[in-house]
């Protein structure tokens, strides 16, 4: 009976997707490459869209129960929640998301996803990950098994997220709305990276504070009276309003903004008219509206109210509907976190392999979990090759950006970085 258990106890290990312990996280991952590269061409090659997550979160289910997680599937849509204890001490997050982009791929790789699918709209679209969910899930599941091969170096809970539908900023705020912090432990800390297209493979980016913005979405109608184009004195030109406005919002950040105050709106969609010789009775405006703190977004906000309110009353026009959709809010990285763990980054990669990113307008959803009193820290990954990079600048051209159809990660070198520095950060949150 002793060999028997003996045996099975060894033969579980053997079948693991992980090995035994004793690896530093860096040697771990190159040891472990094969698996965690087919991992990825597997996801890339099958990319889903937002809401319509299932055989992701299927396989990233099943990853976390082969190491041994307690898993539960359904949280908040698609969301995966994976929970491998190791005994009394912390909660660590590590969270990754699931969704791709209504993008048609063009990088002419291998694993090069032809996945159609049609929109909410009801047209064809091509499905890519063009904004690197991919690489971000073989990340956290390389940490993962990592962990759960090195039991004895850590003490406390893992809990794995696998969030869905983070490009429409709607995820997190599934899961947290689903009972996330209260059907299961909340955590003391969480942690998320992001690729970086600009970066070189082997350098991570990170800042203490407001590391990405607040992210809203305006829709103004004007309303005039419509008429003929020969005679405007008849009509109240609802398109001559909007040009006006246009122009009177940028006077919000340049002269109402306090000029340290990082802010934007942007005016990306103006539609009106029908025909060359005729005056609309409206004109619809589309807007994004980004800041970092709560006093500056309503500041926006409340400005773009009154100036559409004021240009319609100087034409004598009827007042026109303005319509908020609160997006997402801005992301800050705890400070103390931030102090704590960016000397873990220089120890496993290297003081030149770590740098200070600078704050960026984009909107990540990991910063609901900050909002919900969790202190969280997202760092930026490195993924393109510097030869490839070179060959880019000698070219006079920029490397493809993210939710560009030509983007990809430089896979193996991506995954030794982000691995490393996720897993050794883990390791220091979880220390005995």
């Amino acid at each position: 009976m002793y060999r028997v258990a003996v045996y099975t106890i060894l033969f579980g290990l053997l079948s693991a997707p992980v090995i035994a312990s004793g690896d530093e996280p860096e040697q771990w991952v190159r040891r472990n490459m094969d698996e965690l590269v087919a991992l990825y061409q597997q996801l890339h090659a099958n990319p889903e869209l937002s809401f319509c997550e299932q055989e992701t979160a299927k396989r990233i289910a099943q990853e976390w129960t082969d190491i041994g997680a307690q898993v539960t599937t359904g949280i908040g849509g698609h969301g995966v929640v994976g929970l491998l204890g190791n005994g009394d001490g912390p909660t660590v997050m590590l969270r990754t998301d699931l969704d791709a982009l209504p993008i048609t791929e063009q990088t002419g790789l291998p694993c090069a996803s032809t996945v159609t699918v049609k929109n909410e709209s009801g047209v064809e679209v091509g499905v890519m990950h063009a904004c690197g969910h991919d690489a971000h899930m073989s990340n956290v599941v390389g940490v993962a098994r990592y962990l759960a091969a090195n039991k004895d170096r850590w003490r406390g809970t893992v809990m794995l997220v696998g969030q869905p539908a983070e490009e429409h900023g709607a995820g997190a705020k599934a899961m947290l709305d689903d009972g996330l912090f209260k059907r299961f432990p909340k955590p003391d800390f969480a942690l998320a990276l992001h690729v970086d297209a600009s970066l070189a493979t082997g350098l991570v980016g990170y800042r203490a504070g407001y590391s990405m913005a607040n992210v809203d979405a305006v829709d103004i109608t004007v309303r005039g009276r419509g008429g003929h184009g020969a005679k405007p004195h008849t009509t109240i030109d609802p398109v001559v309003q909007a040009a006006e406005l246009i122009m009177s919002l940028q006077t919000i950040v340049s002269r109402e903004v306090k000029a340290i105050e990082p802010a934007v709106i942007t005016v990306g969609s103006i539609h009106g008219g029908t025909k060359h010789n005729i005056i609309p009775d409206q004109c619809h405006l589309e807007l994004t509206v980004r800041s970092y703190s709560d006093e500056v977004r309503q500041q926006l906000l409340s400005g773009i109210e009154r100036k559409a309110k004021a240009v319609a009353a100087g034409a004598g026009a009827p007042e026109p509907t303005v319509e908020v959709t609160e997006g997402t809010p801005s992301l800050r990285n705890d400070e103390k976190l931030v102090e704590r763990i960016a000397p873990v980054f220089r120890r496993a990669l290297g003081d030149d392999k770590v740098i200070l990113s600078d704050p960026a307008m984009v909107a990540e959803d990991f910063s609901h979990y900050g909002r919900a009193g969790v202190p969280i820290l997202m760092f930026r990954l490195g993924v393109v090759d510097p030869e490839r990079l070179a060959r880019y600048k000698e070219a006079g051209q920029q490397p493809p950006p993210l939710h560009s159809s030509q983007f990809y990660p430089d896979i193996e070198d991506t995954l030794v970085t982000g691995v490393t520095a996720m897993a050794s950060a883990a390791l220091e949150l979880l220390k005995p």
